[in-house]
């Protein structure tokens, strides 16, 4: 595939010609071995993504659950995840994904048309069908996974459009990501979705979501959202306050900050040579991790639905604020917009939590209030089955959150 938007073809000019960008055996051991040591928690998640993970055949991730297996510790989880277009996908394949229980994200960005504007072959033709084979083919064999949808300048404006397709289609988890790519001279690209797109494509989906599909369809952004909510630290690096976890390590070794700055200065050696543990916690990664914190501009410092966006990801951070400050989300209107649209339902969901209900029934709670609430009087039986009167379980709720 040659798609339009992808940032990671480039990076084959960080290497010399004739470069073959496979993995030896000799990399894939010593890093399983050093990812492992350097795990402190109960689980180790290896991620595989690329280019295309896939181009590596069978018997190169055959080889990486052996050694997953031959360095695993007593008392220690090992999971794998893979990124995928899901060109070379078959029976064999997903066989596989299923035995060994791999997260598969499969990269589709919509209905036919909208898939096709960007993500095309190197013939320049269109690759959805191949794409919904894989779909089809994961469903079949019931491996677990997402889909990784790319919002850009075109399905931007079909939000709707987008979410049902996946919904019609089986699909129970997603993840919007926002295409943004500076030009060099500066602008954005033609791809890049505007932040109003970006807002609107949330805020839309939302709306649908919390009425109708929440407990069923999972929204990353959305679960991200509820986190940050409920005074945890959003779990998405884009929202989190710090960065500096999602290191990217290329075919030989050579480890950089994040797989958006696979670039010269942002090298931290070769895992062949130093210790992998060393290079993530060496103090110019420390300081790459700490700086999204510490160079937010007053504006961001100052608003109120920071503690869910924490200046999103550094790499999109490249407009001046209203007063001229550098450092700015070129996204920072979509989100706030975003994160103040869904304030209310968010406060609701959080009361349920905290009350013991489930999340699912703000879809009734919301139901009922489109319906004037005369279906459930205060003295009625709350319609969330806990046994207690409407107005002393889900009617508290309802004030709570000011939305009655």
């Amino acid at each position: 595939m040659d798609c339009q938007y992808c940032f990671y073809l480039k990076k084959e000019h960080l290497y010399p010609a004739g470069t073959s960008f496979v993995m030896s055996d000799q990399v894939l051991e010593t890093f399983t071995r050093q990812y492992i040591d350097a795990q402190a928690g109960p689980e180790i998640i290896f991620s595989w993504q690329g280019g295309e993970p896939t181009l590596m055949g069978l018997e190169f991730f055959r080889k990486a659950v052996g050694y997953q297996q031959q360095f695993r510790q007593p008392g220690k989880v090992i999971k794998n995840t893979l990124q995928t277009n899901g060109w070379l996908l078959d029976d064999e394949w997903c066989q596989f994904l299923k035995e060994h229980q791999f997260l598969v994200g499969l990269s589709m960005d919509g209905p036919k048309d909208l898939h096709d504007a960007y993500r095309v072959d190197k013939a320049g033709k269109p690759t959805f069908d191949r794409v919904y084979y894989a779909l089809k083919l994961l469903q079949k064999h019931q491996v677990n996974y997402n889909i990784l949808c790319v919002v850009n300048r075109i399905n931007g404006d079909h939000p709707l459009r987008v979410y049902r397709f996946f919904k019609e289609e089986g699909v129970q988890f997603i993840q919007f990501i926002p295409a943004v790519e500076k030009k060099p001279g500066g602008g954005v690209t033609d791809w890049t979705v505007r932040p109003d797109q970006w807002s609107n494509f949330l805020c839309r989906i939302f709306d649908e979501w919390v009425r109708h599909d929440v407990g069923h369809i999972f929204v990353q952004h959305f679960d991200v959202a509820l986190e940050a909510w409920l005074g945890m630290e959003p779990s998405l690096c884009v929202h989190a306050k710090t960065c500096g976890n999602c290191l990217a390590m290329e075919h030989d070794g050579d480890l950089f900050s994040c797989d958006h700055y696979v670039f010269p200065q942002f090298y931290l050696g070769n895992i062949m040579d130093t210790d992998l543990i060393d290079l993530v916690s060496s103090p110019f990664q420390r300081k790459f991790g700490s700086d999204k914190q510490d160079t937010l501009p007053r504006y961001c410092r100052e608003c109120p639905v920071l503690f869910a966006c924490n200046g999103g990801c550094p790499k999109d951070r490249f407009i001046k604020t209203p007063d001229g400050e550098d450092r700015l989300n070129y996204l920072c209107a979509g989100y706030k917009k975003f994160f103040l649209h869904i304030h209310p339902y968010m406060i609701r969901m959080v009361a349920l939590l905290r009350s013991g209900q489930p999340v699912a029934l703000i879809k009734e709670l919301l139901k009922n209030e489109s319906q004037g609430q005369r279906t459930v009087r205060g003295n009625d039986p709350c319609p969330c089955g806990s046994g207690r009167k409407f107005k002393k379980c889900c009617g508290l709720l309802t004030q709570s959150a000011g939305l009655q």
